[in-house]
């Protein structure tokens, strides 16, 4: 009889023998960046998560900087005003997270990797990821838009571009873009490539104010009910020049995170731990139902042992924070 249960003795054996662990390094903080000064507005869906204008986004991020977090991901938040149905706002010269990226370089150099998400969901008054055609987004007439959009982000200094669109041949087109312009050895490519048509996504949405006018967006993201088609994605944007890959929800989706990796061990997997997850388990918190700080650690360890190289996450600034001893 094999007998296991000396390695779970007490404490100090269940520490010596944990071969998983989560640090600083590993976290990638997301953050919601909008117009205006002096503005930390919260998230009703996301308790302690908020929306930052760039003058109080440099400051937190000098403390999640001081936690060891030294990778964030920006995601522009713009008023309905100044959206249209190219999602211009998203490429101008003067767009908002290139300004943000701009900042953040200015301030804080090459102490903070800088992540841009790359898509025109948030830019688009119908909500969707990019141009329509018949009630639908029409791929390749949005290819050069994401491009472009890459393009002003990488001119402002991103270290990576995150194409989020789920667009076929996006990253081709992003890396096209970037080596035309001399900017493909500076900027690499983050690309969300096994992405869901997920129901955890909402309140993401409600965040950075980009739930679809009308439909959904189940014909460009995956179906879950999918076995192989998201290992086929990562293998996609890998041949197209992906320096990193995703998979996106992180905890429902572990199998594909897990397959991935095992198939392409020499590219770094990133696990998007989303909006609902981080709510569910703030909601299930206040009534009493978990343990936060044990339930945090178990889902952090799991995605992290599932083969994640890299953990965006919400909570990272607050388990660093509370309970990383």
């Amino acid at each position: 009889m094999k007998r296991f249960r000396e390695y779970r003795i007490d404490q100090a054996t269940r520490d010596r023998y944990a071969d998983v662990k989560v640090t600083a390094n590993d976290f990638i903080y997301p953050y919601f960046v909008t117009e205006g000064t002096g503005i930390i507005e919260p998230i009703a869906s996301m308790p302690g998560i908020n929306r930052y204008s760039i003058d109080t986004l440099l400051t937190d991020i000098a403390e999640v900087l001081k936690l060891g977090i030294n990778k964030v991901l920006l995601f522009g938040v713009v008023e309905n005003c100044v959206k249209d149905e190219k999602g211009s706002a998203a490429y101008a010269p003067d767009n908002l997270v290139s300004r943000t990226v701009v900042a953040i370089k200015g301030q804080f150099g090459d102490k903070v990797t800088v992540i841009t998400d790359v898509c025109l969901c948030e830019y688009t008054s119908h909500g969707h990821c990019g141009l329509l055609k018949n009630n639908d987004v029409d791929n390749d007439s949005t290819l050069p838009l994401l491009a472009e959009m890459a393009y002003q982000h990488a001119l402002a200094g991103a270290d990576f571009v995150a194409p989020s669109a789920m667009m076929d041949g996006q990253i081709e087109a992003i890396k096209t873009k970037l080596a035309k312009e001399g900017l493909h050895q500076k900027t690499k490519t983050l690309a969300y490539s096994a992405k869901y048509a997920s129901a955890f996504y909402g309140p993401f949405r409600d965040a950075a104010d980009s739930a679809p006018s009308f439909g959904d967006r189940k014909t460009y993201q995956m179906d879950y009910r999918t076995l192989h088609q998201g290992i086929e994605e990562i293998a996609a944007d890998i041949e197209e020049g992906a320096d990193w890959t995703m998979v996106k929800p992180a905890k429902q989706y572990m199998d594909v995170m897990s397959r991935g990796k095992a198939k392409f061990p020499n590219i770094p997997m990133v696990a998007y731990q989303v909006s609902g997850e981080y709510s569910m388990i703030k909601a299930a918190t206040k009534m009493g139902y978990l343990d936060e700080k044990r339930i945090v650690f178990e889902s952090l360890i799991a995605i992290k042992r599932a083969g994640a190289d890299y953990i965006i996450s919400y909570y990272a600034k607050e388990y660093l924070e509370k309970w990383n001893a």
